[in-house]
């Protein structure tokens, strides 16, 4: 679903990438049909998935000190990497994070999930992962799961030492603009990028804005 952004950026960066897809996305393994996401599932992600991944690789996080890119759920693991392992990273941007769960982001989430349902959603999906129903039932149920309304990751992300570039589009249907203005009042280091004319996927909505954006905050 990236289609080229991921290579146009590495390019106007100068920096190599690294690009995978969370398990039960993309060409990554599916979700079996049995298993549901846990509260924690984000939190997973960011302490033992990422790192095994890069262990797997042969990368040492803690020498090379990647830089993270990640957007919405993504952009939420990238936070929390960020503040488990400070040594291990060098920046993070994060594309409309999640730190909170507000009440649009749920109010979307259902009417995602009526469209996945009773529209072409579903058709739409199918060309970019291998098992549409993994990847949209393991996020559409566990973000429509009650308790998850409770979850928050505001705390934690104190935690985070290194450079921060947050952006969100102002028309963002998932979130609001508090998703990264709340994240820039926890780390003080963090630098806010909100595009105007952008919704949720500002790599399709704004693309040579935020690659130009991440650019100079890579390379100041």
């Amino acid at each position: 679903m990236w289609r080229d952004f991921p290579e146009r950026l590495c390019a106007a960066a100068g920096c190599r990438g690294l690009v995978y897809s969370l398990p039960g996305y993309g060409r990554s393994t599916t979700r079996a049909a049995e298993e549901a996401w846990g509260l924690d599932f984000m939190h997973r992600q960011a302490h033992e998935l990422l790192p095994a991944l890069l262990r797997a690789l042969g990368v040492d996080a803690e020498r090379d000190r990647p830089w993270l890119f990640g957007h919405s759920d993504g952009g939420s693991i990238a936070l929390l990497y960020a503040a488990a392992f400070p040594r291990a990273v060098g920046g993070a941007v994060v594309l409309a994070p999640h730190i909170v769960v507000e009440d649009l982001s749920v109010d979307s989430i259902r009417k995602a999930r009526l469209a996945y349902l009773h529209a072409d959603l579903r058709d739409r999906l199918a060309r970019y992962h291998d098992d549409p129903d993994s990847a949209f039932w393991g996020w559409n149920d566990i973000w429509l799961h009650p308790p998850f309304r409770e979850w928050s990751i505001e705390a934690e992300i104190e935690a985070i030492r290194c450079p921060l570039l947050a952006v969100q589009g102002v028309d963002d249907e998932y979130g609001t603009l508090e998703q990264i203005r709340g994240n820039a009042r926890r780390v003080p280091q963090t630098q806010l990028l909100e595009l105007e004319r952008c919704g949720h996927s500002p790599h399709r909505d704004q693309p040579q804005a935020l690659i130009e954006a991440t650019r100079r905050f890579i390379h100041p």
